[in-house]
């Protein structure tokens, strides 16, 4: 047998495949092939139980750059649904309180508020629902104020009844608040690019090989029958 075909058995063996000679009878008289198959043990038994490459304790690192959590703001949530219980009551006196001609437009009056309650006390137990109301809200009490502004300049409405007012303007403040507070939560922040100049071990951007040909774009031949 030769030392070829020896360790090409051996070869196999170790990979646990069949051999197709059996190497032994040569392996007890060749001491080239003894070393070769003692050196390629030593091998296969360090690259299957090489130790672990030491990793750097990245924690501290991260804890430095992982933004602190933010505060639930509960007082914020509770002021908002103080202010929405009072609205309802402003609007269940408005309903259950009509007893003159303009009944209709109390009524009407009456639901827009009872709505306006219902709307900030959904926004105080479901924060994310917020952002949703402040367009319509916002409208309202824009206007709102400007009319009512005109209204005290031409004394046709009290003080007092403008005071009612405060509860909507004081619930718009609080519904802005708590729709900013809660409306990052929950939100995956952006990775790294290849842009950012990060670089980290396990980037998978697309880099040529080393070694590998960059490709190149195709260029149609030109047939001498075309060419000028």
């Amino acid at each position: 047998m030769r030392c070829e075909e020896c360790r090409e058995a051996l070869s196999a063996r170790l990979d646990g495949e069949a051999e197709p000679v059996s190497p032994d009878e040569h392996l007890t008289s060749c001491a080239e092939c003894r070393a070769w198959f003692a050196g390629a043990e030593r091998l296969r038994r360090a690259m299957l139980l090489r130790p672990a490459p030491p990793v750097p304790d990245l924690t501290a690192a991260i804890l430095e750059r992982t933004p602190a959590p933010s505060g639930e703001h509960w007082g914020r949530r509770i002021a908002l649904a103080v202010v929405a219980i009072g609205q309802l009551g402003l609007a269940f006196a408005q309903l259950l309180g009509t007893a003159h001609a303009g009944v209709h437009l109390d009524h009407e009056s009456g639901a827009w508020n009872l709505a306006v309650g219902v709307g900030l006390l959904t926004a105080a137990l479901l924060p994310r629902t917020a952002g949703g109301q402040l367009p319509l809200l916002t409208g309202f009490v824009g206007v709102l104020l400007v009319l009512s502004a005109g209204d005290l300049t031409a004394g046709r409405v009290t003080p007092a009844r403008l005071a009612t007012h405060l509860l909507v303007v004081l619930g718009l403040a609080l519904l802005y608040a708590v729709h900013r507070d809660h409306r990052d939560r929950g939100a995956p922040r952006p990775a790294a690019t290849a842009g950012d100049g990060v670089a980290t071990s396990g980037s998978t951007v697309d880099a040529p090989a080393p070694g590998r040909p960059r490709s190149r774009p195709f260029r149609r031949q030109v047939h001498g029958r075309h060419a000028a």
